[in-house]
């Protein structure tokens, strides 16, 4: 048993039947026992401004951190909206919300504005909770509190199973949340999804501290909280599936009118973009430039299922790109803010070549060490800028500022300065 295991069975967790376990932890040392129901039964979904109105005065009134979390439509519905917030705080109990029927909570993410949230991978679930009025000024994130003390699997069930001891039911993960009504063994599982959230977190933060790695748990949890909205991606389509077959400018340019018409079809449809066409059918027909609609129609992806009008309108988006002037074809490859890609070092700088190859090793050594990702320490990419130019006179004074210009925190630049510095200056940078 894990001294976290260890942290979770002296803990007063509820079981099923809403009693703690015995005094001998029998939660975490003998076999999973399966989490079937929300302690106070599955509560009733709020879709009306006054029932909103009580959850909030209740969540307001509760005491401690606030378990978060939310259900997205993905692979079916355009974009990344929430269809389903989940919640739950002492004294407050949980509340399943749904944002579709009361589409602005900042008056909720107002009365929780003071307390910290608890929310499993929160960069995923932050977008879509800040379009409905729910920002965190604190929070606590369970996946890489996870990651950090070193757990081998971070997903919410398998944390829950191996600190508090308990199986939660994951079948219905992928499901259509867009669907209404939501069956009730659907509301079930999303109940019980923060059911533990603020129990794993308690265990965790105990973990942690027992490692010496809470203050740098915290420090990511600010940088998460503090974090502004990403900027929209550039050419997002040039994240198709598949799209390293395709070499041609003019290639390039078809790829890029199919993606965009299927998105303004997807939006309009509020459809996964997946649905409408698929990246397998925007290649294909990329790399064979279809002169007519017949021709297109013999490509896989546009079989006997695409009806006329829309294999007019795909072709219609080849010959568009097939029409564009020399000038306006999109170029081979985006352009390159960053360091080239490493696998170029050797033949640009193999200087820099060397200090990468240093740096990494080094980087790998301290992960193992501290027992973490190596992602967690330190970004690669950071590590690969910090190489590719490194400080005139590498000390430990400049590769600290490098760093903190790089967006790195204060505990990863206190642990990762001395090995790349090392790596660096036996390099001669």
């Amino acid at each position: 048993m894990t001294d976290a295991q260890d942290t979770a069975a002296d803990s007063s967790l509820r079981t099923t039947g809403g009693t703690p376990p015995d005094d001998a932890g029998s939660s975490v040392t003998e076999a999973p026992t399966p989490l079937l129901e929300p302690r106070e039964g599955i509560p009733p979904v709020v879709t009306d401004e006054a029932a909103l109105a009580e959850v909030i005065a209740a969540f307001a009134a509760g005491s401690g951190p606030v378990a978060v979390d939310a259900e997205r439509a993905s692979g079916y519905r355009y974009g990344q909206r929430a269809y389903l917030v989940q919640l739950r705080r002492e004294g407050a109990g949980s509340a399943l919300i749904d944002p579709v029927a009361c589409p602005d909570l900042s008056g909720l993410g107002e009365a929780l504005s003071g307390v910290e949230w608890v929310l499993h991978a929160a960069t995923q679930d932050l977008p879509c909770l800040r379009e409905i009025g729910m920002v965190p000024a604190r929070l606590f994130d369970t996946e890489l509190a996870g990651r950090l003390a070193g757990f081998p699997r971070v997903g919410l069930g398998a944390m829950v199973e191996s600190v508090l001891g308990y199986v939660l039911e994951k079948g219905h993960s992928a499901v259509d949340w867009s669907t209404r009504p939501l069956p009730e063994p659907w509301l079930r599982y999303a109940a019980l999804d923060v059911e533990l959230l603020v129990d794993l977190r308690d265990a965790l933060e105990k973990e942690l501290d027992r490692q010496g790695k809470l203050e740098w748990a915290l420090q990511e949890f600010d940088a998460i909280a503090s974090a502004p909205p990403a900027e929209p991606r550039k050419d997002p389509w040039r994240r198709t599936s598949g799209m390293h077959k395709v070499r041609r400018r003019r290639q390039l340019a078809v790829v890029r009118e199919l993606w965009q018409t299927r998105d303004r079809i997807a939006q309009r449809r509020d459809v996964s973009p997946g649905k409408v066409l698929s990246d397998a059918a925007i290649v294909e027909a990329a790399l064979a430039l279809p002169g007519t609609v017949h021709a297109l129609s013999a490509l896989n992806g546009f079989g006997h299922r695409t009806g006329r009008r829309q294999l007019e309108q795909w072709q219609a988006a080849v010959d568009r790109a097939k029409a564009l002037t020399e000038s306006a074809l999109p170029q081979p490859g985006q352009p390159v803010t960053g360091p080239p890609p490493p696998r170029a070092w050797a033949d640009k700088d193999p200087v820099a070549a060397a200090r990468l190859s240093a740096a990494r090793a080094g980087v790998t050594a301290l992960a193992e060490r501290l027992n973490m990702p190596q992602e967690n320490l330190i970004s690669p990419d950071t590590v690969r800028r910090l190489c590719w130019e490194p400080p005139a006179v590498p000390d430990a004074a400049s590769v600290e500022a490098a760093l903190a210009g790089h967006g790195a925190r204060p505990w990863q630049v206190e642990q990762v300065t001395p090995v790349l510095l090392s790596a660096l200056s036996a390099q001669g940078a």
